[in-house]
């Protein structure tokens, strides 16, 4: 009797253990829905330092370290090493399978995660559903996940008797979502709130959805947000969502939203950044300064983007010297991941404020365009440095950066193989001239400009004219530009002109030379040049005096620049 009592003790210890755990673990992974990372890393340390083979704390350990949007390689390889760590003595763990294969796609490795996806999933007889929704979740969130794969196990995941997760059906509508279905994950969204109708996540979730397809969506996505927050105030991504959703266009509610963000979440370096960054949206940039001065002064370990703030805050402020320093200093101190094109780009700004570091700022304007996803961003950012050295009359250096335009636009318009194809001309390199001359008028066959710009590099490479190289192309503006004599007129002009001193200095044929000169006279009775080279070629031959060989005059821009 005494033995039964003590063995039904023990397993009521037993028993009271396994609950603690597990409340203990849900309380870690209520932290990480909420967004509150510190915290959550805190309960599942201390899971693993009282048992160090932990399955599931492990797994939701490195799931909190690589889950925030700034998180580093560094903190990748520390989920890593944790996730390789307790595999060694948990070898046919699926739920860590599951997890390296996440660390895997973070890491570039898709077929190997695929294989860690597959043997947990194998090893769990696809039967187990925080398998299936860590699979999906993976890849879900990393940038080279697959979506469709992420669907079929969610799916399954759905479909596994007295499923009562909700977060299974978020992630679903989260892999929708990726494959650009808006109205499938709207679906899975709303399933998750028919398995709990508080679940705040997933009402934020079809907000974003609203949001993404922009402004005129702000009444739908804000009814969505405010249900999210009516649902739980404490939920506090919602109200980071909104600080950033307002804070280029009104920044006193990006202020109140941020204020609700910071009561609703773990105290930690990157709030004091938030503080500076509110500062400096409201165009306080002397404060902005103090504030993140103040940030860095009390904290060992600063976020690093603080010295971001001092850099585009003294830089408004004209301060270009302490803006270059805190760049630097920026640079210095954050991972680039989280460094940003505007980061680069305003940098390579700050940068030709300093003589002779032109060439250093085109490799930030570089750095940016291979970060950023819109090709009107990347332009902007190239006619920048192109601009720069145009203005300082380095016309090749121009010519290099205008070229990288054309080469980055799908569909570039006459102003950018202009802008191209002029430098190259005035800076004397003819046949890259020829090169985007010959673009243009593949592309617009119908305009004289092309054909003119392309002889008129030709020219420059035969300036004799004894190869008549430049022939074909004048010809060409000539036979395209007499459609409309008035809107190619100073291109006709420009041709003929050539044509006079060809015929008159090398073929020897004065008829043919004043033909020219009639021509030139017709468009613009005016031009001395043409009347008086007529007159000199009509001159009795002993006494002809040689024609004056026209000059390579510099061409306008395109009759319609903006037509693309």
């Amino acid at each position: 009797m005494k033995n039964m009592k003590s063995g039904m003790l023990l397993v009521a210890v037993l028993f009271l253990s396994i609950s603690l755990k597990a409340q203990t673990i849900d309380e870690g992974k209520n932290f990480l829905y909420y967004e509150k990372y510190k915290s959550a890393k805190t309960v599942f340390e201390k899971l693993i330092a009282a048992n160090p083979n932990d399955v599931d704390a492990a797994y939701w350990l490195g799931q909190t370290l690589i889950a925030p949007d700034d998180k580093t390689p560094a903190d990748i390889a520390a989920a890593k090493a944790l996730y390789q760590k307790t595999l060694m003595a948990n070898s046919n763990s699926a739920l860590l399978l599951a997890g390296m294969g996440n660390i895997e796609l973070l890491e570039g490795k898709s077929q190997d995660a695929r294989n860690h996806f597959e043997t947990a999933i194998s090893l769990s007889q696809a039967k187990v559903v925080p398998v299936l929704n860590a699979v999906g979740f993976a890849n879900v969130n990393a940038k080279n996940g697959d979506a469709a794969y992420a669907i079929e196990k969610l799916k399954l995941a759905t479909s596994i008797k007295k499923m009562n997760d909700p977060d299974v059906f978020v992630n679903l509508g989260d892999a929708y979502k990726k494959t650009g279905d808006g109205g499938q994950a709207q679906t899975a969204y709303e399933a998750a709130l028919a398995l709990n109708p508080k679940y705040a996540r997933a009402s934020y979730r079809i907000g974003k959805i609203y949001q993404t397809q922009g402004v005129a969506q702000e009444e739908i996505y804000m009814k969505y947000y405010n249900e999210a927050i009516a649902k739980d105030p404490a939920y506090a991504p919602v109200y980071e969502n909104l600080y950033n959703l307002y804070y280029t266009t009104d920044v006193p509610k990006s202020a109140q939203y941020l204020e609700k963000f910071l009561a609703n979440t773990d105290d930690n370096p990157k709030n004091c950044y938030l503080r500076a960054s509110i500062l400096y949206a409201q165009a306080l940039f002397a404060d902005a300064v103090k504030k993140a001065d103040e940030c860095i002064g009390t904290n060992p370990a600063p976020y690093p983007k603080l010295y971001g703030i001092k850099a585009y805050a003294y830089n408004k402020l004209k301060d270009s010297v302490n803006a270059k320093a805190s760049f630097e200093k920026y640079f210095q101190m954050a991972d680039s991941s989280l460094i940003g094109m505007g980061d680069y780009t305003t940098y390579a700004s700050v940068l030709l404020k300093f003589p002779g570091n032109d060439s250093v700022a085109g490799t930030f304007i570089d750095k940016a365009v291979a970060l950023d996803t819109l090709e009107a961003n990347k332009v902007t950012y190239l006619k920048s440095i192109a601009l720069n050295y145009e203005g300082q009359k380095k016309y090749k250096e121009a010519a290099e950066w205008y070229n990288k335009v054309v080469l980055t636009k799908r569909a570039p318009g006459k102003v950018d193989i202009y802008n191209a194809g002029f430098n190259y001309f005035r800076s004397g390199n003819y046949t890259s001239s020829i090169n985007l001359f010959n673009i243009y008028s593949q592309k617009f066959p119908e305009d004289a400009f092309g054909y003119y710009m392309a002889a008129k590099s030709k020219w420059g490479i035969d300036t004799a004219m004894l190869q008549a190289l430049a022939n074909p192309d004048f010809e060409k503006a000539i036979a395209v530009g007499t459609v409309d004599s008035v809107k190619y007129k100073l291109y006709l002009i420009g041709s003929y002109k050539y044509f006079v001193g060809y015929y008159a200095n090398i073929k020897k044929d004065n008829a043919k030379a004043i033909e020219y000169c009639d021509k030139i006279l017709a468009l613009d009775p005016q031009d001395a040049e043409a009347a008086n080279n007529k007159i000199a070629l009509q001159a009795p031959a002993p006494k002809q005096s040689k024609p004056a060989t026209p000059k390579s005059a510099t061409p306008s821009k395109p009759s319609d620049p903006k037509k693309k």
